[in-house]
């Protein structure tokens, strides 16, 4: 077997399986990055949303495919490259408010919300905000949202690809 049919096997239930298997592999990660301390902001976790989708969204087009439900099965890759699609593009901003490229959610980037200073105190003392601007880990140069948008974006182009095969 090539490199090439390992990567777009002809299959497209394993095409499928691959993407689950991707997004089991990546919401591993960042579980296992928080497990090791780096708290995830607001934007962090709104980004495993897409990945939590793809699982059983991918599951579902592999069983189609298996059932020889080929053009349902086109469907559900469609579906699959518009949700990593989207991913890549949150991952996108949430990379530019870490570059403070542009402002990010007031929640998690240190806004002035309230002005009256007992409620600042009171919030200060009982709220750990985990900031959507600061970069807590960086891999090979870029964060982990930047690292979303690369994988987002190939798994996008991949769902695309395999709808059109």
């Amino acid at each position: 077997m090539t490199l090439a049919e390992t990567a777009l096997p002809p299959s497209q239930e394993t095409r499928a399986l691959l993407i689950a298997a991707a997004s089991i592999a990546i919401l591993a990660a960042v579980w296992i990055f928080q497990g090791l301390g780096y708290a995830p902001c607001e934007l962090c976790l709104t980004q495993r949303y897409a990945f939590y989708a793809a699982i059983p969204l991918a599951l579902l087009t592999a069983l189609l495919a298996g059932r020889s439900a080929h053009g349902l099965a086109r469907v559900g890759f469609a579906l699959l490259a518009l949700v990593f699609a989207a991913s890549a593009v949150l991952a996108a901003y949430h990379a530019g408010v870490e570059y403070h490229w542009w402002a990010g959610p007031t929640a998690c980037t240190g806004g002035p919300g309230s002005l009256d200073v007992n409620d600042l105190v009171n919030t200060l003392n009982s709220v750990k905000v985990v900031r959507c601007d600061e970069v807590q880990l960086r891999i090979a140069g870029l964060s982990l949202a930047g690292w979303n948008v690369v994988a987002s974006a190939v798994l996008a182009l991949y769902a695309a690809l395999a709808a059109r095969l």
